[in-house]
């Protein structure tokens, strides 16, 4: 088999064999597989009910093939709420597989798949192993590499702004000034702000004009998926995975609509039960005078709906939710669905011109203040306060003279383009058309992983790695880099789905001028491949062997390796390098680190080679490196002594508890650690939030009775982390699975804990069962820092709880409170058009949203495109345990 053939054959599908593809079920799920056949085998017809997006669909059709038969028998159901009315309402409407839709799905994966196994292995030879590239991932990384660029060639120019407080009979207020002698008031420089200062002492001050005006602000649409991960961000600081993750639980429990959307649209039912509960609750003036119909971008599919509540009567407070968080993210979705039907808001603007005359110098000033009073709160009732509290002007007249009390200045610097936030980033992806929403968090995940992009705070920092690769592409593989390329293989893949073009055709087109771009892109440099990306050679002395050490460039980061790695002795020996917004001066307190950082913007280094920006790190607690941002084109370094030290960190070196020698801060792929310096002991801390680092490891304690659940082949150990006691296979890294232990299985190794872990020994004091005789299981409680017990049935809490109590040395039992007597209902004189069809059959929520990742298909669970993998070991899931409905 040629080397193709094996690349071909790891991807799944061949592209000279009619885009033939081979898929294969993921190991260990013969079982579900088998159970699934079972049922299907007597059934008369079978629904699939998977997820209603383009992914959805294939997986449906992965199912029909999995479990074969007559394709007649096989009809498609969709719904976007998981309610009764929208699930019985789906399958009174079936239809049959839309083939289109799965041929996008595949159209898009093949793409993908294109693009990753046979790019990475070009930039694996060239730049650096472990590195990969993505049809979408790479542009998003373009622009957060691109904005970096944008901020490193920036250069700060100095401002001044002047203001004046002013008053009249004692009522006093602020305005700043705008204009001098008719030009825009703006001085450059200290000795221009302090001739105005002089001059506005000796002016004299008239109310020019006054101005009022009443002005309404509308409301904003229904939430689709961008616009609910950057609310979510800004309000409730959430990252988008996290609001993915629960935005998904809650479509599961039926509390929301479908979340993966790009369409505004409302049903008819949901915008009149909204405005009837606006009126019950509010009044009528709350009310917008017409239901408002929002439009969608271009390219939405309109027959899904906007993000929205199943039940708008319903806050938070009236559901069984997980967690504070959950609630958090829901009741942010129904305030905004509420706000979207509800009235304007309407305000008084009033502004005051006042003119400044200094005589004597000759130069005449133009102050302004401006106010706002809310006159109707309308739809910001609901939403979260925007930080625009009234501002009350004074009744003031034309002609008035006021009094000055005091004047204010105050120095600016001209302020570079903002980072990327995981908001900010999301926004801008729509704008370019890169990606789905579907896709989003996903690309937000993946930059980030691979170390192209890292997070600080809720900022966006481009890493080295990712600008080097990034330059790297964007001279090799230009159509792949650009954006509206990207847009327009989008937009290629919705013809697909919608069954205007041929999806064979579009990846034939592809192709071919792809493997041109590849085989280039492989060749020497002088032909045009891909630069390599080499190791910058300096004259700093490797501390193990004395040879030169060298700047090189990983997926980790910059750091220093020695030149003799290479030789037959192999020096391993190395040094991190921290970047320099990572580091402040050390007589810096808190106060001055921002200080510190503004002064980084304005003292830039140029290379004096080529003049760019030079980029800096420290190397010790006395140097500081800085090179060339062009680097590794540009070769020029140099090193600045001082006294430095690294952000957050209480210590730049600890005793190592092993072996005695120093450890020293290191960053790897999850952050900052100490790791020793001896060659031959590997001991390694975690650096924790407040600077310390965390306690000496203490090996696992071996439980070999206990076999794991997934991993039937491996044992479970268990171990004392950051997060308390739990379950962990003992095949670490190999088997990745954790579990939390039982009071009862501790018990036995107690000799084991109180020798290595004797702060537990309260946890072998506890309860081993509830009331009822259920295990009890060990928790931890992060804001006690303390380990609990609870107990479940079914993987529902039971509400028992028991919690160490350290003052008396006992735990206190909290018991489940007694369910609540079921009262009949009684009928209201007047049914709300919001409320739910109450079925009087069985509710069959059928094979509905398969989620693949587990097999398990709940009624809620939620299907997604990798069960479509495409390799030979393909691994298309089979989304199922859900049984066909007969």
């Amino acid at each position: 088999m040629s080397p193709q053939d094996k690349l071909f054959r790891k991807m799944g599908f061949h592209p000279y064999h009619g885009w033939e593809a081979e898929y294969h079920l993921l190991p260990g799920k013969e079982k579900v597989v088998a159970e699934l056949q079972k049922y299907a085998a007597n059934a008369a017809s079978i629904v699939l009910a998977t997820d209603m997006d383009r992914e959805g669909e294939a997986i449906a059709w992965h199912l029909r093939e999995i479990l074969g038969g007559d394709p007649q028998r096989y009809r498609r159901v969709v719904f976007n709420e998981i309610t009764d009315k929208a699930i019985n309402k789906a399958f009174a409407e079936p239809r049959q597989l839309d083939m289109n839709r799965v041929n996008a799905q595949q159209a898009r994966r093949f793409l993908d798949r294109i693009v990753g196994y046979m790019v990475s292995p070009v930039l694996w030879k060239k730049v650096t192993y472990g590195l990969s590239a993505g049809r979408v991932q790479s542009p998003a990384v373009r622009l957060i590499v691109e904005r970096e660029r944008e901020i490193r060639a920036f250069v700060p120019e100095e401002y001044w702004i002047v203001g004046a407080d002013l008053n009249k009979d004692g009522e006093g207020l602020h305005f700043d000034v705008t204009k001098a002698d008719d030009e825009k008031f703006r001085p450059g420089n200290r000795e221009e702000c302090d001739a105005a200062l002089q001059s506005l002492r000796a002016a004299q001050f008239e109310v020019m004009k006054t101005e009022k005006t009443v002005s309404t602000r509308q409301p904003k649409g229904p939430f689709i998926t961008s616009t609910l991960q950057q609310a979510a961000s800004t309000y409730l600081s959430f990252d988008v995975k996290k609001t993915m993750s629960l935005a998904q639980k809650l479509y599961e429990g039926g509390h929301i609509t479908y979340m993966r959307t790009d369409s505004m649209h409302l049903s008819k039912d949901a915008v009149e039960a909204c405005r009837q509960y606006i009126h019950e609750e509010l009044g009528e003036e709350y009310v917008a005078e017409e239901p408002r119909i929002y439009t969608s971008g271009k390219g939405a599919q309109q027959a899904h709906e906007a993000i929205r509540p199943t039940d708008v009567t319903k806050p938070s407070a009236k559901l069984k939710l997980e967690d504070s968080s959950m609630a958090a993210l829901y009741d942010l979705i129904r305030r905004q669905f509420l706000s979207c039907q509800m009235s304007p808001a309407r305000y008084e603007n009033s502004r005051i011109k006042v003119q400044a005359s200094d005589e004597e110098a000759g130069r005449v000033f133009e102050l302004r203040a401006s106010g706002r009073v809310v006159l109707f709160d309308g739809f910001t009732r609901m939403r979260h306060a925007d930080g625009e509290g009234d501002r009350r002007m004074p009744d003031l007249q034309k002609g008035d003279r006021l009094a000055l009390n005091k004047l204010h200045e105050e120095q600016k610097f001209t302020s570079p383009p903002r980072r990327f936030t995981e908001s900010s980033l999301v926004k801008e992806l729509e704008k370019q058309g890169i990606g789905r929403p579907s896709t989003y968090a996903a690309i937000i995940s993946t930059i980030q992983d691979r170390g192209y992009v890292s997070r600080q705070g809720r900022t966006l920092y481009a890493q080295k790695i990712g600008d080097v690769v990034t330059s790297r592409l964007l001279h090799s593989f230009k159509d792949l880099m650009d954006y509206g390329f990207t847009a327009q293989m989008e937009e290629d893949l919705d013809r697909i789905a919608a069954g205007d073009k041929d999806w064979k055709a579009l990846l034939d087109e592809f192709f071919a001028d792809f493997t041109d771009v590849l085989a280039v892109a492989e060749g020497d440099v002088s032909e045009g491949g891909m630069q390599p990306n080499k190791a910058t050679l300096t004259d700093i002395p490797c501390s193990t062997c004395g040879r030169p050490m060298l700047i090189r460039i990983n997926n980790t980061g910059v750091f220093m390796g020695c030149s003799g790695y290479d030789t037959q002795d192999k020096c391993k020996n190395s040094r991190p390098l921290h970047p320099a917004w990572d580091v402040v001066s050390a007589d810096a307190d808190s106060d001055t680190a921002g200080q510190q950082e503004a002064r980084n913007l304005l003292e830039v280094r140029r290379c004096p080679k080529c003049q760019t920006r030079m980029d800096s790190y420290l190397m010790d607690k006395t140097r500081k490196l800085h090179i060339c941002g062009r680097q590794p084109e540009c070769r020029h370094y140099e090193i600045e002594e001082g006294e430095f030290r690294l952000k957050g960190v209480s210590t730049d070196t600890i005793e190592c508890d092993k072996c005695a020698e120093d450890m020293e801060i290191r960053v790897g792929p999850f952050g900052k650690y100490f790791k020793c310096l001896n060659p031959e002991c590997t001991n390694t801390r975690k650096l924790l939030r407040d600077g310390t680092a965390a306690p000496p490891k203490k090996p696992p304690i071996p439980m070999p009775e206990l076999r794991c659940e997934k991993h039937t082949d491996d044992t479970y150990v268990l171990r004392n982390g950051g997060a308390g006691v739990f379950l962990a296979a003992s095949q670490f890294p190999r088997n990745r699975e954790i579990r939390k232990p039982l009071v009862r299985e501790l018990l036995p190794h107690a000799d084991e804990v109180l020798r290595l872990h004797p702060e537990l020994d309260y946890l072998l004091k506890g309860p081993a069962e509830d009331s009822e005789g259920n295990s009890s299981l060990v928790h931890y409680s992060r804001k006690q820092k303390l380990q609990y017990l609870a107990t479940q049935v079914n993987g529902k809490s039971t509400g028992w709880r028991a919690d160490w109590n350290p003052e008396t040395s006992t735990w206190d039992i909290t018991e489940p409170k007694p369910k609540a007597k079921s009262k009949a209902k009684v009928a209201k004189p007047k049914a709300k058009p919001a409320a739910k069809a109450k079925e009087s059959s069985a509710k069959a929520k059928p094979a509905a949203k398969a989620k693949e990742s587990s097999a398990k298909a709940k009624p809620a669970a939620k299907a997604k495109e990798s069960s479509a993998k495409a390799k030979p070991a393909a691994k298309a899931k089979p989304a199922a345990k859900a049984k066909p409905a007969a």
